[in-house]
């Protein structure tokens, strides 16, 4: 079985010196890979929605149909989750850069973007009310105020705790994508 996950992760390995190796640019891409706190945090996840199928099958043998479709409800929402938490992060194309969060997806075409660019700042340590002193991507619209900046990523996010040179790879290549797209 292809995983096309693994292809995209070759590609940006093979190609350090190109900054854009993907072909076909139209489709929505990650440039970087998911961290290693946020696969572990959806690994949790998946770890709980197996124990609460293997319940739903107990409860279905034994109980009523209709606590077991509640229960299986609440296992296909626990899976949602976790796919969901894979899928946040910047994603980028020839349309523009998009933003996944965990409830809200923000797409900003390339032709609003005025900058792309990285800086030291405060940043939240693991999007937890905390703060601490990093390194964030920022995006710059030019639609919007010059003090309205969007923090893409950080250093101290999912992704890139303790992966500094990820987050430097990863935002090279974001604004690479911007530089092409933003005036081409």
């Amino acid at each position: 079985m292809p995983l096309p996950f693994l292809t995209a992760d070759r590609a940006l390995d093979a190609a350090d010196d190109v900054a854009l190796p993907f072909d076909d640019r139209d489709r929505w891409r990650r440039p970087y890979r998911p961290g290693p706190w946020r696969v572990g945090a959806a690994a949790i996840w998946l770890l709980l929605a197996s124990y609460v199928l293997f319940a739903a099958v107990i409860i279905a043998l034994t109980g009523t149909p209709a606590a077991a479709g509640a229960v299986l409800g609440v296992a296909l929402v626990v899976i949602a989750v976790a796919l969901r938490l894979l899928r946040m992060g910047v994603w980028v194309s020839a349309q523009g850069l998009r933003q996944v969060g965990f409830l809200v997806t923000r797409t900003v075409p390339w032709n609003q973007v005025s900058a792309v660019r990285t800086a030291q700042q405060p940043v939240r340590w693991l999007g937890l009310p905390r703060t601490v002193q990093g390194q964030a991507l920022t995006l710059v619209r030019g639609d919007r105020p010059a003090a309205d900046v969007t923090p893409l990523m950080t250093t101290h996010n999912a992704d890139f705790l303790a992966r500094v040179e990820a987050f430097d790879r990863a935002a090279d290549t974001v604004e690479a994508w911007a530089a092409e797209y933003r005036h081409g």
